[in-house]
């Protein structure tokens, strides 16, 4: 595959772009994973209109035969989740079985939405006037637009695409240029499933011409958008131009809350899963570990022994715990962020440094910071590495408070072994999502899935919730003759 080019697929077409990027191994980066087409904003605006033509087919597509593309596509990704998760890891840095498990996961969420294309059912009532029955049905949106994040480089994207495709839409995918190698293989799965020719779209390329393009053509009716606060701004602000229907999902701060009578065990593996599994490069990481007085040294003790014994390294090793970050750039704002805490006044409890491994790549030791205060800059702004900062409270009201003094809501934990206190967290916690002796990442496909403040804008992803945003509700009214 290193030699290889790899196109476009627009209009039912394998397409050159007008330049390639090299896809490069961050684990080892001498290692190519080949060259990728780039296209620009005028193969972008070829790509939608090739999706604004063929939508209204697809949109008549029996269900059956919707039922099937998905299903089909779910199968293979779940077939193949053994040699696409390598090549996952392989561009994105995430250890061999996250790779494995994140392509296992995108071929459940096409059969759980392969499912949705049978329950498109709509409501009759009665009118208020005599003779008259009124339907409510749900139709697609149209053409939808969606810009994928490099960190989950098939969920996030197959959680937008298999719902807009179940719901009869035409999508243009716009993934990350960090990851084209997963974006490309995904693409030659659905290329094989007979869809009708610009019903799904990939267009690689940057930022500046394909999502640009994208975000403020009048003829995408929907963008779907993952990625940071900033850029989520300028997404929602073109859109608007074009009453543009959007959904965002953007950055957040997680706290996970510690009580005194939590189990210790529960509390560092959930710390270590929640805030350093995908070398905390994921938007439900809990970066904020708030931890009540009577367990503090006890919880830091533990945990910095078991982040001193993760072993960092090449993310196709089996016995790597923590892969390297994705790129130069995400390495050196790690470092900045851990000089950064230093100069707060926090402490390195742990880590803080670049790792040398067999491979030139982009490592770091998972890092810790203790003395710190929910106000400094390390707990209220995103890092997206693997560090986590604790902060010593004085009991269970001052860590709720503590966990809500964010502008972000994603996801928020908590562990203990009271019902009370944890139902009290559950409800006040002002999060999308809570997590109770848990750790705050890891979510389920069949339920709602998004944030509150500066995390999300526009409906919930994932399960039925989805099809608030990828379907608009007609109103019928027709005269039955009768009364």
């Amino acid at each position: 595959m290193a030699d290889t080019q790899h196109n476009n697929y627009m209009a039912g077409e394998w397409r050159p772009g007008v330049d390639t990027v090299d896809n490069r191994n961050p684990s080892d980066l001498s290692d190519s994973l080949g060259t990728f087409a780039q296209a620009d904003a005028a193969q972008t605006h070829e790509a939608i209109a090739a999706a604004r033509g063929a939508q209204p087919e697809w949109a008549r597509t029996g269900l059956e035969v919707r039922y099937n593309a998905l299903l089909a596509i779910g199968s293979e990704l779940m077939t193949r989740a053994e040699e696409l998760g390598r090549e996952l890891s392989r561009e994105e840095g995430k250890p061999l079985a996250e790779g494995k498990g994140e392509v296992y996961r995108a071929g459940q969420f096409f059969h759980y939405y392969a499912a949705e294309v049978h329950r498109q059912i709509g409501d009759v009532a009665d009118s208020v006037r005599p003779g008259i029955e009124v339907l409510a049905q749900r139709e697609p949106v149209g053409v939808v637009g969606v810009i994928s994040p490099w960190n989950f480089p098939l969920a996030t994207a197959v959680w937008k695409i298999a719902p807009a495709l179940a719901f009869g839409n035409a999508v243009i995918w716009k993934p990350a240029n960090l990851v084209p190698a997963s974006a490309w293989h995904f693409a030659e799965i659905i290329s094989r499933q007979g869809l009708p020719a610009g019903v799904f779209n990939l267009v690689m390329g940057r930022g500046s011409e394909v999502g640009d393009t994208l975000v403020g053509s009048a003829d995408v009716d929907a963008i779907t958008f993952t990625g940071s606060v900033e850029t989520g701004r300028r997404v929602g602000l073109r859109a608007m131009q074009n009453l543009t229907r959007v959904q965002m999902e953007m950055g957040s701060k997680n706290p996970l809350v510690v009580l005194d009578d939590a189990d210790l065990d529960t509390a560092v593996q959930c710390a270590f899963a929640g805030g350093y599994s995908g070398t905390g490069q994921k938007c439900t990481a809990s970066s904020r570990l708030i931890v009540t007085a009577g367990i503090h040294d006890r919880f830091v003790e533990a945990l910095a022994e078991r982040l001193a014994a993760a072993r960092v390294g090449h993310a196709l090793d089996p016995d790597t715990d923590i892969g390297p970050v994705v790129d130069a750039g995400q390495l050196q704002s790690d470092l900045d962020w851990i000089e950064t805490a230093r100069r707060e006044g926090a402490t390195v409890a742990v880590g803080g440094e670049r790792v040398s491994a067999d491979t030139e790549g982009y490592f770091l030791q998972p890092t810790l910071f203790t003395g710190t205060r929910n106000d400094m800059t390390i707990n209220q702004e995103e890092m997206f590495g693997p560090m986590a900062s604790v902060i010593r409270v004085k009991d269970a009201d001052e860590a709720l408070a503590t966990a809500n003094a964010t502008r972000f809501g994603l996801t928020a934990g908590i562990i203990t072994e009271s019902l009370a206190a944890a139902n009290t967290f559950r409800r006040r916690a002002r999060f999308g999502c809570t997590m109770v002796n848990l750790p705050t990442a890891g979510t389920d496909y069949h339920v709602p899935f998004g944030g509150r403040g500066e995390s999300s804008y526009g409906p919930r992803e994932q399960g039925q919730y989805a099809r608030e945003f990828y379907t608009q509700v007609k109103t019928s009214y027709v005269r039955t003759g009768e009364g």
